[in-house]
């Protein structure tokens, strides 16, 4: 809140009022229609000490619920929807459109079931590209964009900092078979493996080169990226300054200020600097601290003893080999700026000291179970990696004709099922109503999990079906 604002409140709340010349210099009184508001200054706050959740949390849990406006910025007539900073080609029919974006005046308009923060309903599908480059369309040709439904982000915390686990010790695997095959002037081969995924294998050479074509599921440069359908988001802020700008029209200073485009207006629509940093840290602090998903309780007991019989059920099919049940974490400090934020996103090398928001505090983490090594199990059902999941014969999950961030068009990222008996409907499109025929539409990599399942007596999909509808996204 400015210092114009909060005397503005002061005096309203004692019955009084600026003069009339002062007011109109100010867009926050009460009745304002400008959503974005609040601020905060994250430099001070890591300076101080203090504990940013509470700090951040309601910020962000505001900045989530709130209908942009034209008076914040919403709205970009010059720039396009893109990653990278991008002038429009031809200028858009309308400022809103259910195609190239804008789409949305707020956060929770799609991401509202069961709860904010959830996932979304087929009415707020999305179209997308390919990020980088063809982002303007008018059309819902499958040549020019995909349709996607939205993803829940309960738990996205607790998955960001998984991924960037898993991200170290890749690379750390990575310079020990380096360091190998320079000591001992040999090529070395090694198998990656992180929190028991593998991730397939590299060759280091002695002269220091890397033979990568045998990675399976991660990018050449070995970092997790968990967020989005396809993978291809390492952290709640990239993913938060990206959405800011394609379903909002709110530009994030971080990338389209002026440090990298020379204007603080990069999308002329006469606001400058529209989301700062502090804003962004606002929106992850609430995205992260969302609760995990739990399981259903009071269940009538032929629904709980079906799903005991249903987890076993898809275990032994073969669905955990992808939809593994939990993962260990090591750390519940969340740091942002995030250790593979990159450019175009606040990095670390950007603060003096990031941010630092210890998720252990929080109530719902306490409650989740630990290994005998004292590590959080994330009970994600997932595994952070990208598959291959159609084929030939099964081509439901892979019949989109653009690949997004050179991932290609039949390889999705594995699904964390936690919550999904709350996230009807499924797919990355929302068009399959029923888990079965989310499980019957796999094929690719867990072509031989999808026969398993479909060879069962009716009964037994059942238990599994019962097992899943028990995971949920509590209300």
């Amino acid at each position: 809140m400015t210092p114009i604002s909060r005397l503005t409140a002061s005096l309203l709340a004692l019955g009084l009022c600026l003069p009339t010349g002062a007011l109109a210099d100010t867009e926050f009184a009460p009745w304002s229609e400008r959503a974005i508001q609040d601020d905060v200054d994250i430099k001070d706050l890591a300076r101080s000490g203090e504990d940013p959740i509470p700090v951040l949390q309601p910020i962000g849990e505001k900045l989530f619920e709130a209908k942009f406006t034209t008076l914040d910025g919403a709205g970009r007539p010059d720039a396009t929807r893109a990653i990278v900073p991008t002038k429009v080609r031809r200028p858009p029919p309308q400022a809103f459109q259910r195609l190239a974006g804008m789409d949305a005046n707020s956060c929770a308009s799609c991401h509202n079931e069961p709860v904010i923060g959830g996932s979304g309903a087929f009415t707020a599908n999305v179209f997308v590209s390919e990020g980088f480059e063809s982002t303007d369309f008018d059309t819902v040709d499958p040549q020019f964009s995909n349709e996607r439904n939205t993803v829940a982000l309960q738990g996205a915390g607790l998955i960001e900092l998984l991924a960037r686990e898993m991200t170290m010790d890749l690379r750390a695997q990575r310079k020990d078979v380096l360091d190998r095959a320079r000591a001992g002037g040999e090529p070395q081969t090694i198998g990656l493996h992180a929190k028991g995924i593998s991730f397939g294998s590299l060759t280091a050479y002695p002269d220091g080169t890397v033979d990568i074509s045998a990675l399976d599921g991660v990018d050449s440069d070995l970092t997790v990226r968990p967020f989005s359908q396809k993978g291809v988001f390492a952290s709640l802020r990239q993913f938060t300054v990206n959405a800011s700008n394609d379903h909002h029209g709110i530009q994030a200073a971080e990338r389209f200020g002026a440090a990298w485009t020379g204007t603080d207006d990069f999308d002329g629509d006469g606001h400058a600097d529209e989301m700062t940093p502090g804003q962004v840290s606002a929106l992850v602090a609430f995205q992260a601290t969302l609760p995990a998903p739990t399981r259903k309780q009071d269940l009538p007991d032929i629904w709980r003893d079906a799903a005991q019989a249903g987890e076993k059920l898809f275990a032994d099919v073969g669905c955990t080999s992808c939809h593994v049940p939990s993962l260990p974490l090591e750390s519940l400090i969340f740091h942002d700026p995030g250790p593979f934020d990159t450019a175009g996103t606040l990095r670390q090398s950007d603060v003096e000291t990031p941010l630092a928001l210890d998720l252990g505090t929080l109530d719902w983490v306490k409650a989740l179970p630990r290994d005998d090594q004292g590590r959080v199990l994330v009970p994600l059902y997932g595994d952070l990696k990208r598959h291959t999941v159609a084929d030939a014969a099964n081509d439901t999950f892979g019949n989109e004709l653009l690949a997004q961030r050179f991932v290609a068009r039949d390889v999705f990222i594995t699904s964390e099922l936690w919550g999904i008996g709350s996230t009807a409907p499924y797919g990355h499109r929302g068009d399959l109503t029923t888990l079965n025929e989310a499980i019957l539409a796999h094929g690719g990599e867990a072509a031989q999990s999808r026969k398993a399942y479909a060879d069962l007596k009716e009964s037994k999909r059942q238990s599994i079906i019962a097992f899943l509808r028990s995971l949920e996204i509590a209300e």
